[in-house]
């Protein structure tokens, strides 16, 4: 029997395994899918030379993260960072752009250029200490009190009816709620506020990274890394019970909540086995992928050097989508956030031809095909968008629930964002990768800090399993 079985090859299952397998311990990975990488797939979907990401596309994390900082993720894969990290089409041919440099960004955005700055330059100076607050627990002191502080107060400030109080025109709003709107919550609320400032401090401190070859390029990473210390993948190879997985001393699980309920069944304490079953799951997306003949025509040409678009209008118009999904209702016409890998990896499809990838939230467990009104909002602010469309594929948050068991209802955030889901994940615990079973640890992003393509999860919980368990200190991750 290996001494740590990992059960899920999604980012924080193998991220776990690294730091297990780095430890000098032996270690089986078990994944149900044909393929590892679970968010971090990379696929010909449609036809052969298309390259579509399959959850994750663009990686604000990559860089961020101290789990893949120190793997020394940006040694292993090739990231490219567009200077255009994001923007926001507004009718009319506008554009608010947000640019890796927070300078250029204020130039662009008119009379609240200055009130923007001041809103995220404290927090690109200090993102250090931003990551340092937002990639760990929530529930505990702080290390740096005063980044913690600033972000806070922006975050109180941009999650509440004041959110409109320092701006004066419609760029920075809608900017700024593009990447809030991340969060699948109501506009505005605590939750998205702080998820959009980490997120755009991210942009303008680092850039937003997209894998040269797709998201898989992350996952195989890892994996080869593992290997190289002695760790064994099994794919095709689903867990359905503790018992499946022999003697191993150590057992992490990157499942969601509800598959912990499955796999350890009464094995569980009842008061812990409520807690699980009482958790809370967020909305869906609906993912449309697309074949072009070409580059998106946006009505603001500038949107072309754009890693990411955040396409659904101003803010009252982004809040009026996000609050109409939370209502339990599909908007007419929804907040897309769109990704353009091919415009900065052209391996991603063959010469003259360019992949899309798309999604907007819905209900949550939503079989609605949401692939016209997708088309109709990029049509909207890309004139002439219908005419480049060659193929394109349609999964319903249905459709993700079925593709992958911790995207409950199609909630591939693994878990409601507001304030009671990000302490409670998925129980409010000072050590909460622990489950009550001795030597079984959860590591899923139904964990803190919480959703994304961070590893962090998995760090932590492979952390307190070498402590506990086998009595170790995590070891040195990056390349020797």
């Amino acid at each position: 029997m290996p001494d740590v079985a990992v059960v899920g090859s999604g980012p924080n299952g193998l991220a776990a395994a690294a730091v297990m397998a780095r430890a000098g311990l032996s270690v089986e990975i078990h994944e149900a899918a044909g393929t590892i990488g679970g968010g971090t797939r990379t696929i010909e979907l449609m036809q052969p030379g298309h390259l579509h990401d399959i959850c994750s596309a663009v990686h604000p994390m990559a860089l961020a993260s101290p789990f893949f900082r120190d793997f020394e993720l940006e040694r292993r894969i090739d990231l490219v960072v567009p200077e255009l990290g994001f923007g926001s089409p507004l009718d009319g041919g506008r554009a608010a752009l947000g640019y890796h440099s927070l300078d250029r960004t204020v130039e662009g955005l008119g009379r609240d250029g200055a009130a923007y700055r001041r809103l995220l330059g404290p927090l690109v100076g200090r993102i250090d200490g931003v990551m340092e607050l937002t990639q760990h627990q929530l529930l505990r002191v702080p290390r740096a009190p005063v980044a913690a502080a600033l972000f806070g107060l922006r975050t109180f400030e941009q999650g509440s009816p004041l959110w409109n109080v320092r701006f004066r025109e419609q760029l920075a709003p809608a900017l700024l709620s593009g990447v809030a709107a991340h969060a699948v919550s109501q506009l505005p609320s605590l939750a998205a506020a702080g998820a959009g400032l980490m997120l755009t401090a991210l942009a303008h401190a680092q850039g937003w990274p997209i894998p040269r070859g797709g998201s898989a390029a992350i996952a195989a990473a890892l994996v080869t890394d593992i290997q190289a210390h002695g760790g064994v993948i099994r794919t095709g190879e689903p867990i359905d019970s503790l018992e499946q997985l022999g003697g191993a001393r150590a057992t992490l699980l990157d499942v969601a909540p509800r598959g912990l309920l499955d796999i350890a069944g009464d094995q569980l304490p009842g008061k812990y086995r409520r807690s699980l079953d009482s958790y809370r799951y967020g909305n869906g997306s609906c993912k449309v992928d697309y074949i072009l003949s070409g580059p998106v025509p946006w009505a603001a040409p500038k949107l072309a050097d754009a890693g990411t678009v955040h396409v659904g209008g101003t803010r009252e118009e982004l809040a009026r989508s996000e609050n109409e999904v939370s209502a339990g209702r599909h908007p007419e016409r929804p907040y897309v956030l769109v990704a353009q890998p091919s415009r900065f990896d052209s391996g991603r499809a063959p010469a003259g031809r360019h992949i899309l990838w798309a999604y907007c939230h819905v209900p949550a467990g939503s079989t609605r095909d949401m692939g016209e009104a997708v088309t109709a909002q990029l049509e909207r602010f890309a004139p002439g968008f219908r005419d480049l469309v060659v193929e394109t594929h349609v999964t319903t948050a249905a459709g993700l629930a079925s593709y992958n068991r911790n995207y409950v209802g199609g909630d591939f955030s693994a878990g409601i964002m507001d304030v009671r889901g990000l302490l409670q994940r998925p129980v409010i615990s000072p050590v909460p990768w622990r489950t009550p079973i001795p030597g079984v640890y959860l590591c899923s992003s139904s964990t803190p800090p919480g959703p994304g393509v961070t590893g962090m999860p998995g760090f932590f919980a492979a952390k307190y399993a070498l402590k506990d368990i086998f009595g170790l200190k995590v070891p040195a991750l990056g390349i020797s």
